[in-house]
């Protein structure tokens, strides 16, 4: 059965283990129609500026940077656990080097805005708002960069209006 359209204020789970345990799929296309995606740990969902966002970050070298770059929305896609594997593939694998998504059980499909994968049992669609580099002269923790950012590869924050949000309702 395909996706279904809820509306966001009648979610229920908890952001905090399903973006860092769980991990999603942030996923772009180009207006060409090609798209890539990576695997993201790290992010955030809630409101700001009156609406209901989603906040992403992507360091400068991956590839799905320029996709999310090129395009006006992105999709973040939460998968049941047994495709933990794929999604482990889907971090480490680039999509400079071929179509990495082949190389996984995922479905790619998606509407005129965003590119998701049929096997999530979450998406949210969501339209860029904002973007801004994460700047080392910002941290006030500096053990942070001195753990996460030894090359100075410093993300890239997207903020996103979820525009649309799609359930598995099995």
């Amino acid at each position: 059965m395909p996706l279904q359209k809820i509306d966001v204020k009648d979610l229920n789970f908890n952001a905090m283990t399903m973006i860092n345990e769980e991990w999603m799929l942030i996923t772009a296309k180009k207006e060409d129609g090609s798209f890539n995606t990576m695997t993201a740990s790290w992010g955030h969902l809630g409101a700001l500026w009156g609406k209901m966002t989603a906040t992403i970050y992507i360091r400068p070298q991956r590839y799905t940077k320029e996709f999310v770059d090129d395009s006006q929305y992105f999709s973040l896609s939460f998968f049941p656990q047994d495709c933990k594997k794929d999604l482990s593939y889907l971090g480490k694998a680039s999509g400079r080097d071929g179509d990495k998504v082949a190389n996984t059980a995922l479905t790619p499909e998606g509407n005129d805005k965003a590119v998701y994968f049929k096997e999530a049992k979450l998406v949210f669609i969501c339209k860029k708002m904002y973007r801004a580099p994460i700047k080392e002269e910002g941290f006030i923790d500096e053990s942070v960069v001195a753990t996460y950012y030894q090359n100075k590869d410093f993300h890239d924050m997207y903020v996103g209006e979820i525009i649309e949000v799609l359930v598995d309702d099995k």
